[in-house]
């Protein structure tokens, strides 16, 4: 009976990510959730109490996601390959980018908009994000500039994300990620 509960709310989850990153946060309802896990709406009760708990679920499993996608990157043999295998991240993702927005921007701003808890807690993603990023720029040597330099590349890759998605462009990606590759690689 524990294995059927963890896989409810494992279905739960997995839908509501899917769910929320195809119409919004807000305009999702716990039924569109139920709805897609193929589980009864008052069974979404016993394992998220409110929508919000449902949004720190998905803020959870994201940053368990991004840290796994960091160790990835951390192999590579130095820093600034490994700031361009985070753009190259952006390549490979483009044509979803393009097409739906950046999964973790487009969470995080619709999120802060509505404030609360959920709001504050989603903030981890970016801050992981920069965090990683400035250890990279200062192992490079880039000292006190690697907060800026961190948040020019994290702003960049955003940037381009919602730019793509607005014009349904995902070449978009691929010339920006051209260019900051070459500008961290010139560093």
């Amino acid at each position: 009976m524990a294995k059927t509960r963890a896989d409810n709310r494992t279905r739960l989850l997995q839908a509501a990510e899917k769910v929320t990153y195809r119409y919004g946060f807000g305009k999702t309802a716990l039924a569109d959730i139920a709805q897609e896990a193929r589980i009864p709406l008052g069974n979404v009760y016993y394992y998220f109490k409110t929508k919000d708990d449902i949004g720190g679920a998905i803020v959870d499993l994201r940053v368990s996601r991004f840290k796994k996608l960091l160790q990835q990157l951390d192999k590579a043999d130095s820093p600034k390959e490994r700031l361009c295998g985070f753009v190259q991240i952006k390549i490979n993702n483009r044509e979803t980018l393009a097409r739906s927005g950046c999964p973790v921007g487009t969470l995080c701003s619709e999120l802060r908009k509505n404030g609360g808890a959920v709001a504050k807690k989603s903030t981890v993603l970016f801050t992981e994000a920069l965090a990683w990023m400035e250890a990279q720029f200062e192992a490079i040597g880039k000292g006190v500039d690697s907060r800026g330099l961190a948040v020019h590349l994290l702003s960049a890759t955003q940037g381009v994300s919602v730019l793509a998605h607005t014009f349904h462009a995902p070449g978009m990606i691929e010339m920006e990620a051209a260019r900051l590759k070459e500008w961290i690689r010139a560093l």
